[in-house]
């Protein structure tokens, strides 16, 4: 592609408003993108409309005629939203994490998990990557359809962190900048001082779920109305859906979806539609699984079997996330994020290879350390999709969205940092006696619920509950409602919890949250006064 047809087409989009198509037409190019270069190599160059005296409008035009308007437009808004963009075309997320602080703790955060991997390593005398034999190999492939009979010794592996590990780091961050005192450093986030959105902000954001209008979430589904409420939706959910513009679908999913078509409205949202090319993509991780072995394989079956496993809810999905997971971590393309956001992946160099730039990798190829209730990520999705490559793609797309958020440390408005000091932002407001409460017996708030927010739920609620919750995640495009989740869920169960004084009272009233309605629930706090 030349530079001029680049910057021909970049001004056109600029003039044609083409969801700023505009600004990144070079890059997308530069990684030749086939689906772009097939446009404009087999497309505009063969059509008869688009002149020379009048290029752009004639070639916008054309772009409508031949139907390829709404594809470029989902194409960009997908592009966008992986790499963060706002609705001006500004990055807010290009550069690395810009305070020095948060930097450090991020760092020192990196260095913990390495030393906790590595110390692993040298303890069972593994090595974190090597050639499998042909007989493993081959009984791997063997048993693909149902690893949990592959035959694997994990008696002396542990998660390499938990939340709660998690939780005391970013306890532990301090804005050098910022005067606090002891208790405020012991207790909760003033220490840090993020910006993060008032009661009212919060209120105005999610007002279509107070509207005055029925939601599925908010009725029994053995109602009568419900099932007239649920046809309703499908009809317009498939009309939304030949309408095919993902930004017409994101906005469906404010009002929710009904289960039967939401498999194929989250892959429109999250750009996970399954093309021909992306089962032979699925095929070649699987062969990497089977050529090399990797020490978070194990970790990987740890974590599945500490979690899926002993899930009522998720435990029939336990090979099928096998095959997922074992997947993701081979996936080099997931990796891609550490080239904007404020972590960074386990370098190391190849074996018998001089210590060189040419020679250093990312371990895993995905750069992700599995943790404890990792795959609880991925679990839900199996309740919309059986199949394993279009389950993959989507967990792959929202983990690149929404969910490597929830574990670093950073400033970002959607960052587990800010989830926190919005969750004790919106429980000071909305709770005061329930936090003069917790001060009272001296319990941090942020410990009892910490647990939900970093897994987003899952496992925590029922999956019904929870794939509404999480069809407001893709609908407002923001984790903004988990902390306000968990406020409504305290605040429910505020009576109980002012009769007891002890953290184990305390998680005891909390365990149970199989009979939490998530939408009644955020209808409650958004409408208080």
């Amino acid at each position: 592609m030349s530079t001029m047809w680049t910057y021909q087409l970049k001004d056109i989009a600029m003039k044609s408003n083409l969801l700023l198509f505009m600004k990144f037409s070079s890059k997308i190019f530069s990684q030749q993108n086939l689906r772009f270069q097939n446009f404009c190599v087999q497309k505009i160059t063969t059509l008869e409309d688009v002149n020379s005296e009048n290029f752009p409008s004639s070639l916008i035009s054309a772009i409508k005629d031949v139907g390829l308007e709404k594809e470029l437009r989902n194409d960009i808004y997908h592009w966008m939203k992986e790499r963060n963009f706002q609705e001006n075309g500004v990055s807010c997320w290009i550069e690395k994490e810009p305070m020095d602080y948060l930097r450090k703790s991020q760092m020192q955060w990196e260095k913990r998990i390495y030393k906790s991997l590595n110390s692993m390593c040298t303890e069972l005398n593994v090595s974190l990557s090597v050639f499998r034999l042909a007989s493993d190999r081959d009984e791997i492939m063997e048993k693909w359809n149902m690893l949990s009979t592959y035959n694997i010794d994990l008696s002396q592996y542990r998660p390499v962190y938990a939340p709660k590990d998690f939780l005391e780091v970013l306890l532990n961050v301090q804005n050098p900048n910022q005067e606090s005192s002891a208790y405020s450093c012991e207790w909760d986030f003033s220490q840090i001082s993020f910006k993060v959105k008032s009661f009212d902000e919060l209120k105005e954001m999610y007002a279509d779920l107070t509207e005055n209008k029925p939601l599925l979430g908010a009725c029994a589904t053995s109602s009568q109305f419900f099932q007239t409420l649920e046809n309703e939706r499908i009809a317009m959910g498939n009309t939304v859906l030949e309408y095919n513009y993902s930004t017409a679908v994101q906005e469906y999913l404010k009002r929710l979806a009904p289960h039967s078509l939401r498999g194929k409205l989250w892959a429109k949202v999250l750009g996970s539609e399954i093309l021909p090319w992306h089962k032979e993509y699925f095929k070649n991780l699987k062969q990497l699984v089977g050529q090399y072995e990797m020490m978070v394989d194990k970790l990987i079956f740890k974590d599945i079997q500490l979690t899926v496993c002993n899930d009522d809810q998720y435990f029939v999905f336990e090979d099928l996330l096998y095959q997922v997971m074992l997947c993701f971590s081979r996936d080099t393309f997931a990796s891609n994020l550490f080239r904007c956001n404020g972590s960074n992946p386990i370098i190391g160099i190849l074996k018998g290879k001089s210590n060189t730039i040419s020679n250093a990798v990312i371990y895993p190829p995905n750069g992700v350390i599995p943790f404890h209730g990792f795959s609880m990520y991925a679990a839900p999705l199996c309740y919309i999709y059986n199949d394993a490559v279009q389950l993959y793609f989507t967990v792959r797309s929202f983990y690149m969205r929404f969910w490597f958020r929830l574990h670093e440390v950073n400033s970002h408005s959607q960052s587990m940092l800010s989830l926190c000091c919005l969750f004790q932002h919106l429980l000071e407001f909305h709770e005061p006696t329930l936090c003069a409460h917790f001060a009272s017996i001296n319990i941090q708030p942020i410990k009892v619920v910490f647990k939900w927010l970093m897994r987003c739920f899952s496992g925590h609620l029922p999956p019904e509950q929870l794939l509404y919750l999480w069809d407001i995640i893709l609908g407002y495009d923001s984790l903004e409602v988990i902390p306000l989740l968990a406020v409504s869920i305290l605040s429910f169960r505020k009576e109980n919890l002012l009769q007891v004084d002890t953290l184990p009272n305390v998680e005891a009233i909390l365990a149970d949250l199989s009979s939490i309605h998530v939408i009644p629930l955020l209808q409650l706090v958004l409408l208080a006064e």
